[in-house]
């Protein structure tokens, strides 16, 4: 693997996680009842955005360790897995 193919797929591991991340702990500004004028009660009251980049950093790096562990040090690949044939 290359450097940027391990940059690519660090990137879209990065986001994906970003998005399953983003909502852990946050709480409405209808729930803090602390609502600011001219927003919606469901905008988030602390979103606390460098905790969680930081976060999906680290789990992000877990990730691509395994995965680097298994397809690239191991050698494991989709055709190594067992073939289900439908009907069988």
């Amino acid at each position: 693997m290359g450097i940027l193919t391990a940059i690519a797929i660090y990137f879209v591991i990065w986001w994906t996680l970003l998005f399953a991340i983003l909502p852990i702990g946050v709480r409405s500004q209808a729930e803090e009842g602390d609502i600011v004028l001219g927003t919606t009660h469901s905008a988030p009251a602390n979103p606390r955005l460098g905790l969680k980049a930081v976060l999906t950093t680290i789990v992000s790096a877990l990730v691509f360790a395994a995965y680097y562990l298994l397809f690239e040090v191991w050698g494991l690949s989709f055709n190594s897995l067992p073939h289900i044939v439908p009907g069988t």
